[in-house]
């Protein structure tokens, strides 16, 4: 946790901060104002950017975060290169494999046919896009990671109740969206605890953790990279090419055997090189991890920065044609601006959030932000094939619970195994009353003979042990009840924080409708 302090005492000052990101989204404005200014209504589209430019930083500023804080708090690479990776990857998924149509409003969460107005329509999704903004600026302001879609998702929903009515909302849809709020953390924790597991049984805890791990380290990445080479397939470069799963899993298991082939050699030498312990084996997982990050940042800017900046396509769809439209294109500046900042935003705020999924939850090693990198892929893939609703920084965050929550269970039953099997030997505190009656009767004896001398030393040396040997059962039963290895005050305010997102997000869309629609009546 030090070190993250130190580096973010390195970064810029809040004012220059705050400075930098104003003079974004003063660009944005000149350029869209130049380029909009012929036409009618154009000076929604120039707030709807500046808004969808304020909204895009908060985005890096928030959800970012959980692409590269595992690593980072790891230690698996710095805080530095990870902004670094996370900007390039992060704009190149936006750019290179963006979605270049997206429904306008949302998971059709609402029914824009009941919105006959297009002024109507742009006010309502100006005051979506500002909620949500300010509703990430504030989470990242008090370190909670949220989720960006549902953020959109309550911005929509509010902006639409408060234009339309309650009939406007597909209530079915927000049911499921409800519903990721568990799946999404419970499917990521279990399978980040299940492979943690995994390492610590075949690896972890062999006498030659060496030998483990020539065996089953090669194993491992060749699973994470079928499930990223799937993952980005399915979900990152649909754009370019679109495959059903069975072609994206087949795909991706050509690569994965592929890469086996090229680790297995480099992971043995590698392991020349270490020593026989966690630490040793740790390293193994580094590079591994840097790949993670990068293509997590790469399918993130190429799934979600064209859902998050969906309102502001919405508004240039809709003052462009002075019409509303179920799905529009994303045109390039569109998606510029949530591609550059994301960018901007992850530099100048990431590291607060980076710090929060890094090493405020629990503590992470490369084994365990491994495992954290590894649930963020499959769940996706499995959540996708199923059709269940998933948030990708409920998953992130849901698998740091997930191996916090382990590291707890497994200490807590090796301590508690202690505690209970020295507990069966209750004997010992008979026996050390035994010692002292019987050491009172030989030194009560009038006449003492050598045997008896030798006797009473004996029993002084034996009460000494079994002494010790009391207060160290003492010792390790209230070491089994203190094993916590997540910090609950940090899990309570994320949690809160995700349960009210998406009334908080609405309530505040709701409330920025009213007031533009009585400025512009």
């Amino acid at each position: 946790m030090e070190s993250f302090d130190r580096a973010r005492e390195k970064t810029l000052p809040g004012f220059a901060k705050l400075s930098l990101a104003l003079l974004f989204m003063v660009v944005v404005f000149l350029w869209s104002y130049n380029s909009h200014g012929g036409i009618q209504n154009h000076m929604f589209l120039v707030i709807g950017a500046v808004f969808g430019a304020y909204m895009a930083m908060n985005i890096g500023a928030n959800d970012v975060a959980n692409n590269v804080g595992p690593a980072v708090g790891s230690k698996a690479i710095t805080l530095m290169w990870a902004i670094v990776i996370a900007a390039i990857f992060e704009a190149a998924g936006a750019f290179i494999a963006g979605g270049d149509v997206v429904k306008t409003i949302k998971k059709g969460i609402i029914d824009p046919a009941m919105i006959s107005n297009p002024d109507i329509f742009i006010w309502a999704m100006t005051a979506a896009l500002l909620s949500a903004a300010l509703w990430l600026n504030f989470a990242t302001s008090i370190g909670a990671p949220v989720s960006t879609t549902h953020s959109i998702v309550g911005g929509v929903m509010g902006a639409g109740i408060a234009a339309a009515g309650f009939a406007i909302v597909s209530w079915g849809t927000m049911g499921k969206i409800a519903a990721s709020w568990i799946i999404s953390p419970v499917l990521g924790g279990i399978i980040a605890a299940s492979f943690l597991y995994y390492i610590k049984r075949n690896i972890m805890y062999k006498k030659d953790l060496i030998e483990a791990a020539n065996k089953f380290v090669p194993i491992l990445v060749a699973v994470m990279t079928w499930a990223f080479s799937t993952y980005i397939i399915l979900k990152g470069i649909k754009k370019l090419i679109k495959l059903d799963f069975f072609t994206a899993a087949g795909i991706g298991i050509v690569i994965a055997v592929i890469c086996y082939v090229l680790v297995k050699p480099a992971i043995a030498k590698a392991s020349k090189k270490i020593s026989n312990d966690r630490e040793g084996v740790n390293t193994l997982f580094t590079i591994p991890l840097i790949f993670a990050a990068a293509l997590l940042s790469f399918a993130h800017g190429a799934n979600d920065v064209a859902n998050a900046i969906g309102p502001l396509a919405a508004i240039s769809d809709a003052v462009m044609s002075a019409g509303i439209n179920t799905k529009v294109g994303i045109p390039f500046w569109v998606m510029a601006v949530g591609a550059i900042g994301i960018s901007i935003g992850l530099a100048l705020y990431g590291p607060k959030l980076i710090k929060t999924v890094g090493s405020e939850i629990t503590e992470l090693d490369q084994v365990r932000a491994f495992s954290i990198a590894m649930a963020a892929a499959i769940t996706v893939i499995i959540a996708s094939q199923l059709g269940l609703p998933v948030s990708s920084t409920h998953i992130a965050v849901g698998g740091v619970f997930g191996v916090g929550f382990l590291r707890e269970f497994l200490d807590s039953s090796e301590s508690k195994f202690i505690a209970d099997t020295r507990k069966k030997f209750k004997k010992d505190k008979k026996i050390l009353e035994n010692y002292e009656l019987e050491l009172v009767k030989l030194e009560n004896l009038e006449k003492k003979s050598k045997a008896d001398y030798v006797r009473i030393a004996e029993l002084y040396r034996l009460i000494d042990e079994k002494i010790d040997q009391v207060r160290e059962e003492k010792r390790e039963f209230k070491l089994a009840k203190r094993v916590k290895y997540v910090k609950r005050d940090a899990v309570k305010k994320i949690i809160a924080a995700w349960i009210i997102t998406v009334p908080a997000a609405a309530l505040l869309s709701a409330a920025i409708f009213f007031m533009i629609k009585g400025i512009m009546a």
